[in-house]
């Protein structure tokens, strides 16, 4: 007899018995809700492979098994709907597969990011789960003060009290009817924490189904080797969702990137734009065999002129460009055929508003802008998330009448195209035009040696620190960084600029540059930017 959890919430109208067995077969017949649109396609694709992990197949018809293995074992443990099932999660199936479960029978789930260990008991009290599950790649995230039950999945665990993965194998893997809801908490997508706990986007499973339902051709092969955490769980509902197949990667580097892209014949890449720079100055681009790759997209508030440039000569017209967040999801989108140097306009936007998404923009004085007119971003849009699980305060200042405010500022050109020009808190006027932190960091990127450059504006100080690093198998000059940015921005900034020349540009969890870790950096550094009057 499977042990339910101890909670006053027992009540849920979800307990599933681990025999039960629904006599049509059917898997549920709710198509508003995608996990319900995502077990008929498993379905009805049998025997073809829905994810690879490093070399090895799980085909559809065994993942729609192992996904209602664990939804009976969730179920027995007298989860449901109402409830929220946490995460510490890898690139794997059985990792997708417990959240699919716990979609299954109607519960929330979160692949939770791994912040530095002191925020790490913080961010489980706020998400409030139900379940905490962790794997032997994830269990060193573990706090060790955390009050939920802990499952483990792998292996017998340090802090688990259950093997949820043992639970499962011992139940059916027959179909489930599907008990998701379109208004019930669905999912918890991450933010990156940088500077406290993270928040997590909370969606009902109506706004997540909007925000996974683009088109997908059934041919895709998609590779994931980003955190789940993030919008990685997003390209994988939506590969599947359409047919396609996920290859997974428990990390990202740029030359075992480049390899598995040959060996596995991928057709589609997701890359924050430090990975970017970092792939295409590999030297393996030019020994792999990438004439499968048909879209690599790369994200980013504002990527400069040079990087894109570069990438578009490296790998030819592959490179498409999103804008949204985790807590907006996609808003444009630039296509590889619009992402042309010949159209500079268009080259450096971040593309077309998508469909069914809404922008506007404020000005600084709190009134809206008029056509054309530079502001700060707001966005409303179906999949949009109803807020942050558990963060109010936060929460009331991003979330204002059905807007999320992105905090990025931006212009929307005569043509259609949406322009990300900086975060506003960034923005610097000049004789009434902007000096923003990307014009800066596309001079650096063009300064010979050269690989990729971070441009910090340094908080109240009003000095800018600038993090570059070096071309594959080149150096970099500070001086002639410096020397650069007063030739084309002006002396009185280069004066005020930091160079902090890195072997490698310090990343965040989900690939971003560690903007905090930057600020600390120089106020180690005693060494005053050289003069460059």
């Amino acid at each position: 007899m499977t042990t339910r959890l101890e909670s006053d919430m027992d009540t849920n109208d979800a307990v599933i018995p681990n025999d039960a067995v629904i006599p049509n077969g059917s898997v549920g017949t709710d198509d508003t809700v995608y996990i319900a649109r995502l077990l008929d396609r498993l379905a009805r694709r049998g025997d073809a492979p829905a994810l690879r992990h490093h070399g090895r197949d799980t085909t559809a018809a065994q993942l729609l098994v192992s996904i209602n293995r664990y939804a009976r074992a969730l179920a027995g443990l007298g989860i449901g709907r109402g409830d929220l099932v946490a995460l510490f999660a890898p690139d794997t199936p059985d990792a997708l597969a417990v959240r699919y479960g716990a979609h299954l029978i109607g519960a929330g789930a979160v692949f939770l990011s791994v912040p530095a260990a002191d925020r790490r008991a913080a961010l489980v009290e706020q998400m409030d789960p139900r379940l905490l599950v962790v794997f032997p790649e994830t269990v060193a995230a573990l706090p060790a003060d955390v009050r939920c039950p802990v499952a483990a999945v792998g292996g017998d665990l340090p802090g688990a009290t259950l093997r949820l993965d043992e639970l499962a194998a011992a139940g059916s893997g027959a179909p489930l009817p599907c008990l998701a809801r379109p208004d019930d908490l669905g999912v918890i997508v991450s933010s990156g924490g940088t500077t406290g706990v993270p928040k997590g986007s909370a969606r009902s499973f109506a706004q997540y189904t909007a925000m996974v339902s683009a088109p997908s051709p059934a041919d895709r092969r998609q590779l994931v080797n980003g955190r789940l955490a993030y919008l990685s769980q997003v390209l994988v509902d939506t590969t599947l969702l359409g047919g396609g197949t996920v290859v997974l990667r428990n990390y990202y580097d740029a030359a075992d990137t480049l390899a598995t892209i040959e060996a596995e014949r991928i057709t589609d890449l997701f890359l924050v734009e430090p990975q970017l720079a970092e792939l295409i100055g590999h030297p393996d681009v030019d020994r792999r065999d990438l004439s499968s790759l048909r879209a690599i997209t790369h994200i980013g508030a504002a990527a400069p002129p040079t990087l894109r440039r570069r990438a578009r000569e490296r790998l030819g017209a592959r490179l498409a460009h999103t804008y949204g967040a985790s807590e907006m999801g996609l808003v444009s989108a630039l296509g590889p055929a619009e992402h042309d140097p010949e159209r500079p306009e268009v080259f450096t936007s971040a593309g077309r508003v998508l469909p069914g998404v809404r922008v506007r923009f404020r000005r600084s004085d709190g009134t809206l802008a008029g056509a054309g007119e530079t502001g700060s971003i707001e966005v409303r849009s179906p999949g949009m998330a109803a807020g942050y699980r558990n963060r109010p305060v936060e929460q009331a200042a991003a979330f204002v009448d059905g807007w999320y405010r992105t905090g990025d500022l931006g212009r929307l050109d005569e043509w259609g195209y949406l322009h990300i020009l900086c975060r506003a808190v960034d923005a610097t006027w000049r004789d009434g035009a902007l000096l923003a932190p990307p014009v800066v960091q596309d001079v650096l990127c063009r300064v010979p040696g050269v690989g990729f450059a971070v441009v910090v504006v340094n908080g109240g100080a009003g000095d800018w620190i600038a993090a570059v690093a070096p071309a594959w198998g080149a150096t970099v000059d500070p001086g002639a960084c410096r020397d650069a940015v007063a030739a084309e921005v002006g002396a009185d900034v280069a004066r005020r600029l930091l160079v902090l020349a890195l072997g490698r540009i310090p990343l965040t969890e989900q690939g971003k540059p560690d903007r905090p870790f930057l600020r600390r950096l120089a106020a180690l550094r005693s060494v005053p930017a050289r003069s460059a009057g």
